[in-house]
């Protein structure tokens, strides 16, 4: 019997191991439907591994793999209803961009006229109805890139499958392919299941992220679930920047936890408190650099320190405060650049502030 009947891929307690290497251990997900899930982390975290195993090229050791409610994870990958999408395009070099998005449909046996009328509409849906006779080759890397989208949406796949697609293009090109990606997402409402290790790429495409590491799910959300509320310290360190600052806690109160922090001059914030901080608990307070401001004269906030400039950098709109604490450590604030950036004396004292609300606990 399946756990949830109402999502259209459930991953439950999936493990793949390779001689003494765990490649996949405890891992279980459901994608809702019409929903872009991302499996984000770095090379080795297991993400590549759970996409195979959900299109049936791996067997896992255990496990089980459900789709539209049916137990598949022992099914033949050509009868998972699945299409995919892999970074090197995988298109046929000898057909024309028309008969390679013809293909799947020639393989299920659809009717000349069919076709024709499917090829054309997909070739509109990604901008490209110019391009159907000519060869994959006479094509940019991200015009090949759409037609390969192109190619596995034209037969409707239940779920869309897509391995690091946008990795063999320039920066440019990758970020006009992730709005594409993303527009037909919306357009289509298709499900998407999406692997990559570019934080940035699974911040702008993805309705939830699925951060792996070290062959497990570090944390499933949102995007701002896992930018402004990590749960773990590899989570607030992999994805933006962050200030981690170590601390006490020195009591519990009203949903707050005030804390001492350890940076030498014997200075109490708060945060949010997490369920189960206790007073007396070591745990590591993070700030993100966004969220931390340069105080003018008389300024106030929630929570202060002082600091020591070290340097400001003006990037674009962005103006960056690098600043060292009374126990050396380095913090960065980034703020909306406001005209002009005045010239700073390395060393010159400034007042840090932020909110509880942007203080994260992490234990």
């Amino acid at each position: 019997m399946t756990p949830n009947a109402t999502a259209k891929l459930i991953v439950k307690d999936l493990r793949k191991t390779y001689g003494p290497v765990v490649a996949l251990t405890d891992a279980s997900i459901e994608v809702r439907e019409g929903e872009f899930l991302t499996l984000l982390g770095p090379s080795g975290s297991g993400k590549t591994t759970m996409l195979m195993v959900i299109a049936g090229l791996v067997q896992p050791d255990s496990g089980e793999v459900w789709i539209d409610g049916k137990l598949a994870t022992y099914a033949p990958s050509f009868k998972r209803d699945l299409g995919m999408v892999f970074q090197n395009y995988a298109l046929f070099p000898h057909m024309t961009v028309a008969e390679n998005i013809a293909f799947p449909l020639r393989m299920r046996r659809l009717g000349q006229a069919d076709i024709a009328r499917e090829v054309k509409r997909v070739l509109d849906i990604v901008r490209l109805p110019h391009v159907a006779d000519r060869l994959p080759r006479a094509l940019s890397g991200g015009q090949q890139q759409r037609i390969a989208l192109a190619r596995c949406i034209v037969y409707g796949p239940s779920i869309i499958l897509m391995d690091e697609p946008l990795g063999a293009l320039d920066k440019k090109l990758r970020d006009e392919m992730q709005l594409e990606i993303k527009r037909l997402h919306t357009e289509l409402g298709i499900t998407v299941l999406y692997v990559t290790h570019d934080q940035e790429e699974a911040m702008v495409m993805s309705d939830r992220i699925c951060l792996m590491n070290d062959a497990r799910i570090e944390q499933l959300g949102t995007p701002a679930d896992l930018y402004f509320r990590p749960r773990t310290l590899f989570a607030a360190g992999f994805l933006g920047e962050s200030n981690i600052l170590d601390a006490t806690v020195t009591a519990v109160e009203n949903g707050r936890a005030v804390l001492r922090l350890a940076v030498g001059d014997d200075a109490l914030v708060r945060a949010v408190a997490r369920d189960g901080v206790k007073p007396g608990q070591s745990v590591k307070l993070m700030v993100r650099p966004e969220c931390l401001t340069v105080l003018g004269q008389g300024e106030r906030a929630e929570n202060e320190i002082q600091a020591g400039l070290k340097d400001v950098i003006m990037v674009g709109g962005i103006t960056k405060h690098y600043a060292r604490l009374p126990d050396g450590k380095e913090v960065v604030a980034a703020n909306l650049t406001r005209g002009p950036v005045a010239q700073a004396a390395a060393g010159e004292a400034l007042r840090l502030g932020w909110s509880a609300d942007s203080s994260v606990l992490l234990v």
